[in-house]
């Protein structure tokens, strides 16, 4: 069986409604990100990634994972059926691939890595003055598209749903483009996409109430 390494609402998130949206069975090991502890068993999570990151997927055979972009292609290919990913061949494949890249890098790490991890004001004028331009990318690719890609769900809408919904508590709105506030809703109403959401949330109000 697989195993994910993550800490609710952080990346991970996108590894959790992609194995769900594929139906595939896996348990869940929950980090605390700045103490560094699986809190499963108080072990040392850097023990298990020297990265000190989430996602880390632990395949069958014991081998393991990291990085978002890495983790979501490899799920999607664990069960092709579902549909995540194009497969190999596929010029849309590459396009799944770019999405990854450009969410990953210009929103993950380029502003919302950032902000939840380095708050003063010095640190983040870039940031700031650089996510409406790179937002306008994605609305604008969207305003005539249910999905980024094709005409189905992929991964790649599993790992920008995870980057909007965590826009607004960084403190971006989101509404100020009506083509990814839409875009959001549909992802939303998915229900696996729903009930990654709704677990992950309990679990963080949780970690919040009972702090490590």
């Amino acid at each position: 069986m697989l195993q994910l390494y993550f800490s609710p609402m952080a990346c991970s998130l996108a590894s959790r409604i992609a194995l769900m949206e594929a139906g595939l069975d896996a348990r869940y090991h929950l980090v605390h990100l700045r103490t560094k502890q699986v809190l499963d068993d108080d072990s040392d999570f850097q023990s298990i990634s020297p990265k000190g990151a989430v996602p880390v997927l632990v395949l069958e055979n014991g081998e393991r994972l990291t990085e978002s972009a890495a983790v979501l292609q490899y799920i999607a290919d664990a069960k092709p059926e579902a549909g995540l990913a194009p497969r190999f061949g596929d010029p849309d494949r590459y396009r799944v691939q770019e999405w990854l890249s450009f969410i990953g890098a210009e929103i993950h790490k380029a502003f919302l890595f950032p902000f939840f991890w380095y708050q003063d004001d010095g640190s983040l004028a870039k940031p700031r003055a650089r996510i409406l331009q790179t937002l306008s990318v994605p609305a604008a690719h969207l305003e005539d598209r249910e999905f980024l890609v094709g005409n189905r769900f992929t991964v790649a809408d599993a790992h920008l749903t995870w980057a909007l919904l965590l826009l607004r508590p960084a403190g971006v709105d989101i509404a100020q483009w009506p083509s990814l506030s839409a875009y959001l809703q549909r992802m939303q109403a998915r229900p696996a996409v729903r009930d990654a959401i709704a677990t992950e949330v309990a679990l963080r109000k949780t970690m919040a109430t009972n702090p490590a």
